[in-house]
């Protein structure tokens, strides 16, 4: 019947469409643990791009802080400072690789733009994600 069918978002589970689980370890993060991490990657960036610019404030240079925070410790670690003490980490299609430098310099471009990073999927991932192939998961 017409009126009984559910939209298709109704009955899908969160990451599934990926093979991720659902809940648990490996399974997408939250909106707000990947804003909670995203914060505190930027507060440590603007501390650090203050030791180079003290006693004026950094203003861009936090930027270019952050740019290099992120993409270091994704390349080497799969996730960043912030990640790491939220218990995220970032997870792409090949798993047990590590993840390619453009994807990385690419993810932290767009995450620079912030808008890429609010618009999400059906599944929550951010633009930035999606063209890099990648998935924040949960890592505990």
């Amino acid at each position: 019947m017409v009126g009984d069918a559910q939209p298709p978002s109704q009955g899908r589970l969160r990451g599934a469409s990926l093979g991720l689980p659902s809940t648990g370890r490996g399974s997408l993060a939250t909106f707000s643990a990947r804003v909670g991490a995203y914060l505190l990657d930027s507060v440590a960036a603007v501390f650090i791009a203050g030791l180079f610019t003290a006693p004026p404030l950094p203003q861009a240079w936090s930027l270019l802080s952050f740019a290099i925070i992120t993409v270091v410790t994704l390349v080497l670690f799969g996730q960043t400072p912030g990640m790491r003490l939220v218990g995220l980490r970032l997870a792409h299609a090949r798993e047990g690789q590590r993840l390619a430098v453009w994807r990385a310099v690419v993810r932290t471009a767009l995450l620079i733009l912030l808008v890429p990073a609010l618009i999400v999927d059906a599944d929550g991932r951010g633009l930035h994600d999606r063209l890099t192939d990648t998935a924040v998961v949960r890592d505990r």
